[in-house]
């Protein structure tokens, strides 16, 4: 049996957006709240890291060790996992040390993560095995928790999220969410096939090109399968992917994003955070106002979390 750790608040609710809805003209919009899973602000990683935390357990770690950008999202769900389960946490950032610490970096600090920073991504991973060298040999029995929790461990979070939101009875002719490291997007691909879902998964790519994320997004759901015991064959053509949106670069607020922010928050009291389900809400959007979706289609909405970083100083000027 797969260890898994549980911790998260599920199931998260699926609720109707009927003002935001009518703004949108002919579709039906529904949200699956993954902002509510309960561990330090929720979030989608924290579904990630019930698996990836049993893993931990079960190999004896006394380390959690990740990666991410300042205003990470994971690397907070994983500090505060850390916290709460005992564990110590260390996270390799990349930049440069803010002089004082907001949003995101300020919770990574207050659940006592020590941080490792870095100057450039491309020297990312080089820190990461040169710090879970160092913690061995301190014989700190570290845990490296993949970038985003995205490796087949972390994956099976959301082949369950998906067997979740059909026991939820959800009719919905399109699921539309943010996509980044894969690891979302493949549980999800994977649980519609394994538990039966018709309708159509479409990651909207937060700083990917679209190949890269659809063979990345593909490589991950075979690999779960094969760790489930049930193989299935995944190839970039299964992966509907959308980078339409992503040119700015990483965490580069548009007016798209501003405005999709703002759009939520007014007609629906929901927070979107800048990075992640900001850029999918702009793709929601856009789409919808462009008549991709046809006329009376539900379209679902899969909350991934974020808000933490709508306090961060770089995006002051969002309203």
């Amino acid at each position: 049996m797969i260890p898994r750790h549980r911790f998260a608040i599920l199931p998260t609710a699926v609720e109707s957006l009927p003002r935001l809805s009518q703004e949108l003209g002919d579709i039906r919009v529904l949200v699956k709240r993954d902002d509510q899973t309960g561990l330090a602000f929720g979030g989608n990683k924290t579904r990630k890291l019930e698996f990836l935390l049993g893993e931990a357990l079960a190999q004896g770690a006394h380390t959690l060790v990740t990666a991410g950008a300042v205003q990470s999202n994971h690397c907070r769900q994983t500090a505060a996992a850390a916290a709460r389960f005992g564990f110590e946490c260390v996270l390799v950032l990349v930049g440069e040390p803010p002089a004082r610490p907001d949003a995101n970096l300020l919770l990574d600090h207050l659940f006592g993560a020590q941080i490792v920073w870095v100057k450039r991504r491309e020297d990312r991973e080089r820190m990461l095995q040169e710090t879970v060298e160092r913690l061995t040999a301190e014989g700190k029995k570290p845990y490296l928790v993949p970038y985003g929790g995205s490796n087949p461990t972390g994956v099976l979070g959301y082949v369950y999220a998906m067997e979740e939101l059909i026991a939820q009875q959800v009719q919905a002719e399109w699921v539309v969410f943010a996509s980044s490291s894969g690891g979302t997007q493949a549980g999800l691909l994977l649980g519609a096939r394994l538990f039966g879902f018709s309708g159509r998964l479409l990651g909207i790519s937060v700083d990917e090109p679209q190949k890269v994320l659809q063979e990345r997004v593909a490589r991950l759901a075979s690999e779960t399968a094969a760790l489930l015991g049930k193989p299935q064959a995944f190839s970039p053509a299964d992966v509907l992917v959308n980078a339409d949106y992503c040119t700015a670069g990483y965490g580069v607020l548009t007016e798209a994003e501003r405005e999709a922010i703002r759009l939520f928050a007014r007609t629906e009291g929901l927070l979107l955070d800048p990075v992640y389900t900001g850029r999918a809400a702009a793709g929601l959007i856009d789409l919808a106002r462009k008549r991709f979706f046809r006329p009376g289609e539900t379209v679902l909405f899969w909350n991934t979390g974020g808000q933490p970083a709508l306090f961060a100083e770089r995006y002051a000027a969002l309203v």
